[in-house]
């Protein structure tokens, strides 16, 4: 099995503070984080919650084609969005309240009811799915385009 590492280097406080979030393993960029940004607009800061909706949508989709092609069908192309709602949480302090998951797609091979399945089977086994199952709302809109 594989391990990925990511590090995060802050300075300040939660308000004042900022900090750059490294993609460690893969090298591939470092990314400036802050509060403000989190909760406000992003003005080209990302948060962990824009990582959270990355890996969603790159892990779903690689699960959903996995799922069409054992049900026989050929993916041509999938557009997946992951949407992650973050905001207060009534317990106390702040959680991710919901993840919206839309996904459009181009395959040979199968009708829709078989499409809508695999969706559905994909969002239940995309292992990104499973690691955030604690989220209250997990919802997912697919349609077979073509």
């Amino acid at each position: 099995m594989t391990t990925r590492t990511a590090r995060t280097a802050w300075n300040g406080g939660l308000k004042d503070g900022s900090g750059q979030v490294e993609l460690t393993s893969s090298g591939v960029g470092t990314f400036d984080v802050s509060w403000p940004r989190r909760t406000e607009d992003p003005q080209g800061v990302t948060s962990p919650e824009e990582l959270v909706a990355a890996a969603h949508s790159s892990c779903y989709s690689m699960a959903f084609s996995g799922e069409l092609g054992r049900a026989g069908g050929t993916p041509r192309s999938l557009d997946v969005t992951a949407e992650v709602e973050f905001g207060p949480d009534p317990a106390g302090g702040f959680h991710i309240s919901g993840i919206k998951l839309t996904v459009r797609g181009e395959v040979e091979g199968v009708d829709e009811a078989t499409f809508l399945e695999c969706a559905e089977k994909a969002k239940a086994g995309c292992p990104i799915s499973k690691a955030l199952a604690a989220v209250p709302d997990i919802t997912l809109d697919a349609a077979l385009e073509g």
